[in-house]
């Protein structure tokens, strides 16, 4: 099986690396690779969260370098690992999961990286799941800067469905850790560059 099971030990570094590696050799497990740039495709669940961060550059390059350290899963449940990954297309992340009591492993790739100057400056990465993921499909994380109206955003855009037979039959429980993840990232963000704001 290619998905790794449940376990009630978290896995070491040595685990999550033979597993990232074996990952590493596999294609996708959707089709609509980067489809999270223009419009989700049909067929998926989509989820839209966007908050608010904050003005000026300073905002934005903290926001900028929490995204590069992964700081954006450091959610206490939810980890990203290794977390010295680099933002760049081709690399994989595990992400580690902790929920009642098990320990989950889960495979992404990096599809694209968006880091774009202009009116409107963003920076940002989609990352798509792998066979060894409980769900199929992508999602993007970016910071968006209006600098003409000196508003910023961190912005959340996934599609996914079930994976396989375990997350279609737990799916409203799937969704529910689904939409926490979402609050979770988003207060992370707010923590990472130092805001009092509440998602």
């Amino acid at each position: 099986m290619l998905m790794k099971m449940p376990s009630l030990r978290k896995p070491d570094a040595e685990s999550i690396h033979q597993f990232r590696q074996a990952q590493a050799k596999l294609d996708f497990s959707y089709s609509a690779v980067g489809a999270t740039a223009n419009v989700p495709p049909a067929g998926y669940v989509v989820d839209h969260t966007r908050i608010q961060l904050g003005n000026g550059i300073g905002i934005f390059e903290a926001a900028k370098s929490a995204l590069r350290r992964w700081e954006h899963f450091h959610l206490g449940w939810v980890a990203a690992s290794p977390t010295e990954t680099p933002i760049e297309a081709g690399e994989v992340v595990a992400v580690l999961g902790h929920v009642f009591g098990l320990w989950w492993l889960n495979a992404c790739r990096i599809v694209y990286v968006v880091d774009e100057v202009g009116p409107i400056t963003r920076f940002g990465f989609a990352y798509g799941t792998l066979p060894g993921h409980a769900e199929s499909g992508e999602e993007r994380f970016l910071i968006e800067w209006d600098r003409a109206g000196d508003c910023m955003w961190y912005d959340i855009l996934a599609f996914s469905r079930p994976n396989y037979v375990v997350t279609k039959l737990t799916y409203p429980l799937v969704r529910c850790f689904q939409k926490k993840f979402a609050r979770d990232s988003a207060a992370a963000m707010l923590k990472a560059i130092g805001s009092d704001s509440q998602p």
